[in-house]
């Protein structure tokens, strides 16, 4: 089973941040989770609110425990409020039905991680995300 290392996490925030910046974006937090949900690295570009390292963990954290994007997450709380609202209490780190939060998978096609992002809107967010993801030449699911 493959592993995201530090010098990978490193390489997705460092490009999520490059891809915001090229959009203009917001200032952006990153997150990177392990398939345990165990932080492997976060960063936080100046003049980031507060509570975006929960943010971020909480989009990759939330991916990682239902097994999709948190993207879908959203479509998903949308269709069974009910069910979503309840969920929260049960996430150690949070769970959040929005853009964000992407799958990483290895070779074999399950997952060995989890990036979340947060500062700009949500499909921004995501696309910073994969950004990350593609530039450590890592693999999103979906």
């Amino acid at each position: 089973m493959s592993r995201i290392s530090i010098d990978q996490a490193n390489t997705i925030i460092a490009a999520a941040f490059a891809k915001g910046g090229e959009l203009k974006l917001a200032p952006l937090s990153v997150a990177v989770l392990d398939a345990g949900g165990h932080l492997i690295a976060f960063q936080r570009q100046d003049g980031s609110s507060n509570m975006r390292a929960q943010i971020a963990i909480g989009k990759a954290s939330g991916a990682l425990s239902l097994g999709v994007s948190s993207r879908k997450i959203g479509e998903m709380a949308l269709e069974r409020p009910t069910f979503f609202g309840a969920l929260g209490s049960l996430a150690p780190l949070g769970l959040l039905p929005a853009a964000g939060g992407v799958i990483v998978v290895g070779e074999d096609g399950f997952a060995i991680g989890a990036v979340g992002v947060t500062g700009d809107t949500s499909d921004n967010d995501e696309a910073c995300g994969l950004a990350g993801i593609e530039a450590a030449g890592l693999k999103a699911k979906g």
